[in-house]
């Protein structure tokens, strides 16, 4: 009895040998798709890459024309607290507006 006890045991639990192989079959396969996502990530990014790169390329003649956009501001900064109380008036009206209009849908 003691025969059929380990031989049923035996096959019905995977030896480690196969657990071994399953689990590095698992771990390829996680590769594979890593390498696959990883290749979907860079070309979905890239646009975004190039984008970057021309910025960076006039890094320096964009930060001279905010410098110069910036010199009014610094002479007379009313101006802009002024516009920017317009602005956000503006885009709290129109909030208000586009939440009026969904109501009546």
């Amino acid at each position: 009895m003691n025969w059929w006890r380990s031989t049923v045991t035996r096959n019905a639990e995977p030896s480690r040998h196969e657990r071994k192989a399953v689990l590095e079959a698992t771990i390829e396969q996680q590769r594979v798709d890593l390498l696959v996502a990883t290749d979907r990530w860079q070309a979905a990014a890239h646009p975004l890459d190039a984008g970057w790169q021309a910025v960076h390329r006039y890094r320096v003649p964009i930060l001279v024309a905010g410098g110069l956009l910036l010199l009014p501001v610094a002479r007379h900064p009313g101006s802009v607290t002024r516009l920017g109380r317009k602005a956000l008036v503006g885009a709290l009206a129109l909030d208000r507006l586009r939440r009026l209009l969904t109501r009546f849908r």
